[in-house]
C-alpha cells in the first residue's frame, strides 16, 4: 500500500469527524461516483419496473432494488478506494473493475449480512482488502471495534435523510398547485393512492430511486471514512507516513556523505582477482504466481520468518478476541434461601396463579360474546371507517324564493291553518315574520334585509320582558325547524302562539 501517495490527512479522528471525511470525499469526487451509479441503476429499475408492470404491481421494482444495495455500494466504494490514493478512474474503469472479485463476499451481503447495521463500515475489509475467509472473519472483528455503534447510528440517520428526501419529493408536487384547487384536488389525490394505478407505482419507484441515489453514496463514504480512521488507529499509519518523510529527509541529506565515504574506502581495495569458471548451481525459484509478495516487490523481496511469525501471532492476539477470566467466589454447599415460601403458602400461590388465569379467559370469552352480539352495533360503523362505499347524500330540497307576502290579518289562525295542513315549518316561518315585524314597529326600529335571528334577539332586548320572552321563544321553535329540521310538536306550538298573540296583540 502507497501510503506516501495517500491525498487526505491521516491523523487519529473521532468517529463522527471520520464519517464527514467520507462525506467529504463523495462530494470531491461526485462526477466520479454518480456517473457509474447512474449507469448501473436506471437500466437495472427499468428490468425490475418491467418485470413488476407484467406482474401487475410495478411497485414491486422497490423492493430488490432496495436488497440490491450492497451490490451498488460496490461503485462509490471504487472509486473513493482508488481516489484516496490520487487515481480518480473514470466511468470506464469503474464499470470494469467495481464488480471485480470478492463475489464470496458478496454473497454474504446479500443474504445473512443484508441487514447489517455496520455494512458500510465491514465492506470495505472483504472487497478491497480481499483476505480468506477465515481472516476476513478477524479483520471484520478489529476493525469494526468501537466503530460498530458510529456505524449503526449513521446508518439510522442517512435512512431518515433519504425517507424524508422521498417524502419531500412526492409532497413537492403540492406547490405547483393554485390554492383555489388543493382542496379539490385533496379527493383526487386520496382516491390515487387507494387505488394505486400504475403510473403512481412508476412514480414512486423513481422517487425512491432518487432518494437512494442521492443518499446512498454519502451512506457508502461514512462507512469508508470510518474504516480510512479505524486503520490508522490500528496499523498507526500517521506514524508509518511520518517516518517514512523523516527517512526521505535523512536520506537527502547524508546522500553527498555517503557517497565520499564510498569513494575512499574503494580506492584502498585489492585489484579484481581472475573470476572462477565454473558456473554456481541455480537455485530452483518458486512460481510468482504462488507468492504475491514475491510478485510485488520482485528482486528486492526479502523473506523475513520473523515478519511471519509476528504476524500469526498477531492474528492469535487476544485484542482480536478479547476475553476476560473472573473468579468468583462460591461456597461448597449451596445454602438455603431464606426467602424460600413453605410448602402451603407455594400450594397458595399457585392456587391463586390459576384463578386468576381462569378468569382472565372467562373475561376473553365474555367481551368476544358480547362483542358478537352487539355487531349490528358496531360493524356498519367499522366499514364505514375501513373506508368501505360512500353511502350516497339525500337529494337537496330546492325551492323557489318568492317575496316575502303580506301579513295576514289573523296571525294565529293563518299559522293554525298552515300546520293543520302539514306545513308545520311554513307555520313557524310566518309567525317569525310576524313576530319580528312587531318586535321592529314596538322597539321603533329599522332592521336591514337579512336580519339574522342574533341580531333579531339582540334588538329584542329594548321590548319589555313579557315580550321580549315570548319573542325569544318565537325564534327559539323556528331555528330548531330551520336549521336543525325539529319541528315542535302542537302543545309547544300552540303555548308559542298563544304568548306571541298575548304579546303582540294579535288577538281581536
Amino acid at each position: 500500500m502507497r501510503l506516501e501517495a495517500l491525498t487526505v490527512v491521516l491523523r487519529p479522528r473521532s468517529a463522527w469527524e471520520a464519517v464527514e471525511l467520507g462525506t467529504m470525499l463523495v462530494r470531491r469526487h461526485a462526477g466520479a461516483i454518480w456517473r457509474p451509479w447512474c449507469l448501473v441503476t436506471l437500466p437495472v429499475l427499468a428490468l425490475l419496473l418491467a418485470l413488476g408492470g407484467a406482474l401487475g404491481h410495478p411497485a414491486l421494482a422497490m423492493l430488490p432494488m432496495w436488497w440490491l444495495k450492497p451490490l451498488f455500494d460496490r461503485i462509490p466504494l471504487y472509486v473513493l478506494s482508488r481516489a484516496v490514493f490520487g487515481e480518480v478512474p473514470g466511468w470506464r474503469e469503474t464499470l470494469g473493475g467495481a464488480f471485480r472479485g470478492g463475489g464470496r463476499a458478496m454473497l454474504g451481503y446479500l443474504t445473512w449480512r443484508r441487514l447489517s447495521p455496520a455494512r458500510a463500515l465491514l465492506m470495505p475489509v472483504d472487497v478491497l482488502e480481499g483476505d480468506p475467509q477465515g481472516d476476513a472473519a478477524l479483520r471484520r472483528s478489529a476493525v469494526a471495534g468501537p466503530a460498530y455503534g458510529v456505524a449503526a447510528l449513521a446508518l439510522f440517520t442517512f435512512l431518515q435523510f433519504e425517507f424524508a428526501l422521498s417524502l419531500g419529493l412526492a409532497v413537492s408536487v403540492l406547490l405547483f398547485v393554485p390554492d383555489a384547487y388543493v382542496q379539490s384536488l385533496a379527493p383526487v389525490l386520496w382516491q390515487n393512492l387507494r387505488e394505486a394505478p400504475a403510473w403512481l407505482q412508476v412514480l414512486e419507484a423513481a422517487l425512491a430511486w432518487v432518494a437512494t441515489s442521492v443518499i446512498e453514496p454519502f451512506y457508502v463514504g461514512s462507512g469508508f471514512g470510518l474504516y480510512l480512521n479505524r486503520r490508522t488507529e490500528i496499523e498507526g499509519w500517521d506514524i508509518e507516513i511520518a517516518f517514512r518523510r523523516l527517512r526521505a529527509r535523512l536520506l537527502q541529506a547524508g546522500a553527498a556523505g555517503v557517497f565520499v565515504l564510498s569513494a575512499v574506502l574503494l580506492s584502498g581495495l585489492p585489484s579484481p582477482a581472475q573470476a572462477d569458471g565454473t558456473r554456481a548451481p541455480a537455485c530452483t525459484r518458486p512460481a510468482a504466481a504462488a507468492d504475491t509478495l514475491r510478485t510485488v516487490f520482485g528482486r528486492d523481496y526479502v523473506a523475513d520468518d520473523g515478519f511471519a511469525a509476528a504476524v500469526d501471532a498477531a492474528y492469535a492476539s487476544n485484542e482480536l478476541r478479547p476475553r476476560r477470566k473472573v473468579g468468583v467466589w462460591k461456597p461448597r454447599r449451596a445454602s438455603r434461601s431464606d426467602d424460600t415460601l413453605p410448602p402451603l403458602f407455594t400450594w397458595l400461590t399457585r392456587l391463586l396463579g390459576t384463578a386468576i388465569e381462569v378468569l382472565l379467559w372467562i373475561l376473553v370469552i365474555a367481551l368476544v360474546v358480547v362483542a358478537v352480539a352487539t355487531r349490528r352495533r358496531w360493524w356498519p360503523w367499522l366499514r364505514s371507517m375501513a373506508g368501505g362505499a360512500p353511502t350516497p347524500p339525500d337529494p337537496a330540497a330546492e325551492r323557489a324564493v318568492v317575496a316575502d307576502m303580506p301579513l295576514p290579518a289573523d296571525i294565529a289562525a293563518a299559522a293554525r291553518a298552515l300546520r293543520a295542513a302539514g306545513q308545520a315549518r311554513d307555520a313557524l316561518a310566518l309567525v317569525y315574520r310576524a313576530a319580528v315585524a312587531a318586535m321592529a314597529v314596538a322597539t321603533g326600529q329599522r332592521l336591514p334585509p337579512g336580519t339574522t335571528e342574533a341580531q333579531a334577539l339582540r334588538a329584542a332586548r329594548a321590548l319589555p320582558a313579557g315580550p321580549q320572552r315570548a319573542f325569544g321563544h318565537v325564534v327559539r321553535l323556528w331555528q330548531h325547524a330551520a336549521y336543525a329540521d325539529r319541528p315542535s310538536d302542537d302543545a309547544t306550538f300552540e303555548a308559542m302562539l298563544d304568548d306571541a298573540a298575548a304579546a303582540f296583540g294579535w288577538r281581536r
